[in-house]
């Protein structure tokens, strides 16, 4: 006879303890942990398991070519590595309002077109209101298949009798199944329906594309766990106030996870951005200003350019401020030490913020050198030349070190008609023929000199 106990499981971290505490433990937050029921079979009991797959030498296992399916939106695919694999299990994560559900509705459509049949499970909006928004970005196939339900159990049903090639859950958080007494979103209805729907794909060969939310902090709802649990973690990215949104992979089974892909929310929908630089940077005045640079910077196999701004003023706080947004914050206070010490420039009674502009996150060091060379011209009040182009990681030392993939990015810039590129002196020999100038520096001190003018 099975035990009945309970259990307290903390809803962002998965945490579990036998008796109620106010605050996680293990993600510090407060109010986060939930009873739930946890059944436990007799020890006695012995249950059978029939296992199908053999045990096979590595040597005799034959290797299948996985099948990737065209998602119609090429920044799509550039992030899951050429597109859908057959069955696979992709989670797609981002802040309510961004447009995860838009992305899939739209996603779904181009693929219904190629003669797909696809299951979208609206789990948290009714067939009608999933109607009006397929009208409103032009949707329309006799291939997608809309079903309102909540319950895991009743869509596995469906599964079996419509037999798709594609499966949609809008959202995880929603679903549930009646194996777990607990209410949907908890922690153990997550991992349970998660592992469930993986078992489909792999066992059904169906592709399943699974819609999560995220907390507060930027984590997916429920046990870090789901993580590992799928073949790959996208995020939708970006400011809900602005159109410019963000496709990153943390997690690709099939691919790179360096890539990103570019939309732009407009009013029928999303559109992918193919030249994300010259999105970047079209608002920025033609008459640059103090502590304004840009930098090119390497997001996988593409090359982007990206304004960095920055403001230094005195402080009125006992400590000087250090703000910055785009930029990893001990990378900026190393950066600020760099310049205090080989430069000689005084920032102890100084407020910096440094802000990359488009919401792009910026964590390779090749950014160094643009971000140095902002905050010493805005403290300086003087202009980095607006048609330059700045490349470089700078060392302890405050030498300019190489960096790769230098070719891309130089041709990046001189697609958008910048006229210098300041590059270290310690990179290899460029291959290839540009028509921008060329200005390689050893220094922080000697790159300072050749790319600022007088105002």
């Amino acid at each position: 006879m099975a035990k009945i106990k309970t259990k307290w499981v903390c809803q962002n971290c998965g945490y579990e303890t036998a008796k109620y505490i106010g605050k996680c433990p293990d993600c510090n937050n407060w109010g986060t942990l939930v009873e739930e029921v946890e059944v436990k079979t007799n020890s006695q009991t012995q249950s059978v398991v029939i296992d199908d797959n053999p045990v096979c030498l590595i040597n005799e296992i034959e290797i299948t070519e996985s099948i990737k399916l065209p998602s119609g939106f090429e920044e799509l695919d550039r992030v899951l590595g050429g597109g859908l694999v057959q069955g696979s299990l992709v989670l797609l994560a981002g802040d309510p309002g961004i447009g995860k559900s838009t992305l899939v509705l739209q996603t779904a459509g181009n693929i219904c077109k190629q003669g797909k049949k696809l299951l979208y499970i609206c789990a948290e909006e009714s067939g009608s209101q999933v109607k009006l928004r397929a009208q409103r970005l032009n949707v329309n196939s006799d291939n997608l298949y809309v079903y309102s339900q909540t319950n895991l159990e009743a869509v596995i049903t469906q599964i079996d009798t419509l037999k798709p090639e594609i499966l949609v859950i809008d959202s995880i958080q929603s679903i549930y199944t009646s194996n777990i007494s607990s209410t949907s979103g908890s922690v153990s209805q997550i991992r349970e329906c998660t592992n469930a729907l993986m078992d489909i794909a792999k066992n059904k060969n169906i592709t399943v594309v699974v819609i999560g939310h995220v907390t507060k902090d930027g984590n997916i709802a429920g046990p870090k766990v789901l993580e590992h649990m799928v073949d790959t973690v996208i995020y939708f990215e970006g400011d809900k106030y602005k159109s410019q949104r963000l496709l990153r992979s943390i997690k690709n089974r099939f691919g790179s996870t360096n890539e990103i892909g570019v939309f732009n929310m407009v009013e029928n929908g999303l559109e992918e951005v193919t030249n994300p630089s010259e999105l970047f940077m079209k608002e920025r005045t033609e008459t640059a200003t103090a502590g304004s640079v840009i930098i090119a910077t390497n997001e996988g196999t593409r090359a982007l350019l990206v304004e960095v701004q920055a403001l230094v003023g005195a402080t009125s706080y006992p400590s000087p401020r250090r703000v910055s947004t785009g930029v990893e914050y001990n990378r900026l206070l190393q950066i600020i030490a760099v310049l205090e010490k080989r430069i000689g420039l005084n920032l102890s009674k100084h407020d910096v913020y440094v802000n990359v502009i488009g919401g792009i996150e910026i964590d390779e060091p090749a950014a160094d050198l643009g971000i140095a060379l902002a905050i010493a011209t805005c403290f300086r009040d003087v202009v980095v030349d607006p048609n330059c182009v700045i490349i470089g990681e700078i060392s302890l030392s405050g030498e300019i070190r190489n960096v790769s993939n230098l070719e891309k990015r130089i041709y990046e810039a001189q697609k958008l008609g910048f006229k210098k590129a300041i590059i270290p002196k310690q990179n290899k020999k460029l291959s290839g023929n540009f028509e921008i100038e060329i200005v390689e520096v050893p220094n922080l001190m000697h790159a300072i000199r050749v790319c600022v003018s007088k105002k």
